[in-house]
């Protein structure tokens, strides 16, 4: 059973930066598809980024296109999100998400439900 595990989260002022950080454990993702969602106080969890489990496919939702970057380290069996020029909105607790199913990863990546795996997440907080 793959266990995910989020870290590196805090506070920053706008336009800041931060990283996030996946470790999964119980077994490799290398293999896998995964993503990064985010859910701010009293919204929906919505699509951030993800990124197929060769990494040669990166998605990204357009609110962040450009200043978020999604890379994943088979070696190291973790995830990583780049975040540079931080917003207020983009305030929120960051979960990451794991897929087995790579044959339709590349359709429904932006899909929570795609996912069999996610982390408890970590809360990013942009002040202005």
């Amino acid at each position: 059973q793959v266990q995910l595990a989020e870290s590196g989260g805090g506070l920053v002022q706008a336009g800041g930066s931060l990283r996030l950080s996946c470790a999964a454990s119980g077994g490799s993702v290398s293999p896998y598809g995964m993503g990064w969602f985010r859910q701010a106080p009293g919204k929906e969890r919505d699509f951030v980024a993800a990124i197929s489990w060769t990494g040669s496919g990166t998605y990204y939702a357009d609110s962040v296109k450009g200043r978020f970057t999604i890379s994943k380290d088979n070696t190291e069996n973790t995830l990583y999100l780049q975040m540079n020029s931080l917003k207020p909105e983009d305030t929120a607790v960051y979960y990451c998400a794991a897929d087995p199913d790579i044959s339709s990863f590349s359709r429904n990546y932006y899909k929570e439900n795609q996912y069999d795996y996610r982390g408890q997440g970590t809360q990013v907080t942009v002040s202005s």
